[in-house]
């Protein structure tokens, strides 16, 4: 027989899903086992709860009814009924992130807070850095190699990045057996929980020492000057990154280190203006070489090139010099260089050069 999930939980057919999700925590916590409820009547709520509260599985229900998933929407007990936590299969059926909030201050408990379920601490990666870098135009147009000069915490060279002190007695912490956690059993309004949580004796590591390192105090890291040959390659543009895995700053007690981003910034040049990886310049003309037309040198990057000026050439013309642009990253190829030419007007003419250009009709 088809159950109407919506009457259930006391909420209309238009309820909101923040509405549901409020309807469901209120009846839950008056028919809760432990608080003297109807175990059925939470199994129910549950599963009216598993539906209405997954937009998805809401709208095929809104259209089959409870039939949909074949009775397969709760689940929430075993088949030996409600006996503190015991009662739950695994947790199959039960929103935990819900009862977390529901049940307040139990989320770390059933590790529902999206925080460690226990067990010793996880070492953390190291630090991510970031510099800023200058590169000259040249350099970046053909690729070069650099040498940062920085500061940073690294594993310590003097404990190996153990955090004991170099002669010192290292033992199985006798709180957690070496096992780095420890288990306690806390009561709740679920029942008896059993939990684990990193061992506060050593931090989760599972090892104690007679001495910890006088250069790190422990921590298997310390900050010292570096330095890093980094190698540019061709073709990086202002506001491109590199990425060196690794070079970041060392994690605790031996944990990988972060990586090192650096963000370049490609210095002006007093000529060459780059579009991408193309080249723009500039060159002015004389009237002689515009009208009758002559043969220049260009400067480029890879050198100085002829560039032929036919008759007739116009100011603000553009000439193309194609593969005298910058060379592509990861070798795809090379850009162009675009050489547009403006004609110089002379002044100051005397009268010949007048009469001269009158007579020319320029």
């Amino acid at each position: 027989m088809s159950k109407d999930y919506y009457e259930i939980l006391g909420v209309g057919k238009n309820a909101s899903q923040d509405e549901i999700k409020a309807a469901f925590r209120k009846k839950a916590h008056e028919h809760h086992p432990d608080k003297g409820g109807n175990a059925e009547k939470f199994k129910e709520l549950n599963e009216a709860h598993q539906v209405l509260g997954n937009p998805e599985k809401r709208k095929q229900y809104d259209q089959f009814g409870s039939a949909f998933q074949n009775g397969q929407a709760g689940g929430a007990y075993g088949a030996g009924g409600f006996s503190g936590f015991s009662g739950f299969q695994n947790g199959a059926g039960i929103d935990f992130e819900d009862l977390g909030e529901m049940f307040g201050g139990f989320g770390d408990i059933f590790g529902f807070g999206g925080g460690s379920r226990g067990g010793a601490r996880k070492q953390s990666r190291g630090r991510d850095l970031e510099m800023n870098i200058a590169v000259d135009f040249l350099d970046a147009a053909f690729g070069t190699e650099k040498e940062l000069s920085f500061a940073k915490n690294a594993s310590c060279s003097r404990c190996k990045a153990t955090g004991a002190e170099p002669g010192a007695k290292i033992d199985n912490c006798q709180t957690c057996q070496g096992r780095g956690y420890v288990n306690r059993v806390q009561r709740t309004i679920l029942g008896n929980i059993q939990t684990q949580a990193a061992c506060s004796a050593c931090g989760g590591e599972g090892k104690t020492y007679s001495q910890k390192c006088a250069q790190c105090g422990g921590s298997g890291v310390h900050k010292e000057n570096v330095k890093l040959k980094v190698k540019i390659p061709a073709g990086i543009d202002s506001g491109e990154s590199i990425r060196l895995s690794g070079q970041g700053e060392a994690g605790p007690k031996g944990a990988p280190a972060g990586d090192l981003y650096l963000r370049v910034r490609v210095n002006d040049h007093r000529k060459f203006v780059r579009d991408g990886y193309d080249i723009r310049t500039e060159e002015s003309l004389s009237i002689s070489q515009a009208i009758l037309g002559d043969k220049i040198e260009v400067e480029t990057v890879h050198g100085p090139v002829k560039l032929k000026i036919p008759e007739g050439t116009q100011s603000g013309t553009i000439f193309k010099l194609k593969d005298k642009g910058i060379m592509k990253l990861h070798n795809r190829g090379i850009g162009d260089q675009y050489v547009k030419v403006s004609v110089k007007i002379p002044a100051g003419l005397d009268k010949k050069q007048r009469k001269l250009l009158g007579e020319l009709g320029i």
